[in-house]
């Protein structure tokens, strides 16, 4: 009876969510012109040390061991899938850099990705959501932009919650496609 009744709730939960399974995110991933946030892969903690600097990574949360595997799986899948990507761009923290790096290789940081969780970045949420929003209004390709980003940022923009190293899809509007955890 028990396990009946988490089946079915399980059924439930899915067609209530709309979730899609991972074969139906990377059809639609094949298509292209899809956007995809990424959260950092795994790097222990939360937040960022009071001597915080940008441009200093021994002042950061950054990747460890398993945040650099994570990374290089999230890379595979892409690349095992044959994933047309347009271009990945990058939060500024270390910790997003990384994951791009050995997730991609190639990426560009922007800005309007950074963090404003700390009270020391918070001012910086409105302006930077202004900008990734009209960054994303102009966007237009047949291939996926893949965006790696923070916590605060998904929540920001698409209202989930996300774990490290989860892909979020969503098409050009925001819509949410599904996401992918296991990354």
């Amino acid at each position: 009876m028990y396990k009946n009744f988490i089946i079915i709730l399980s059924v439930f939960t899915f067609f209530l969510t709309g979730a899609k399974s991972e074969e139906a995110i990377v059809k639609e991933l094949k298509k292209g012109g899809n956007i995809v946030f990424i959260r950092h892969a795994i790097a222990p903690g939360g937040g960022d040390p009071e001597n915080f600097k940008l441009n200093d990574c021994s002042t950061q949360r950054n990747l460890d061991s398993q945040g650099i595997k994570q990374s290089k799986r999230i890379g595979l899948f892409f690349e095992n899938h044959n994933i047309p990507i347009d271009q990945v761009l990058s939060s500024e923290w270390c910790r997003c850099k990384d994951t791009a790096k050995f997730a991609f290789k190639e990426y560009k940081t922007f800005k309007a990705l950074n963090s404003f969780f700390s009270s020391k970045f918070e001012k910086n949420k409105e302006q930077q959501m202004k900008d990734l929003t009209k960054f994303l209004n102009g966007w237009d390709s047949k291939k996926n932009l893949i965006l790696i980003t923070h916590y605060v940022v998904i929540l920001e923009s698409l209202n989930k919650a996300v774990s490290s190293g989860e892909i979020v899809v969503v098409d050009k509007n925001l819509k949410y496609i599904g996401n992918i955890q296991k990354y």
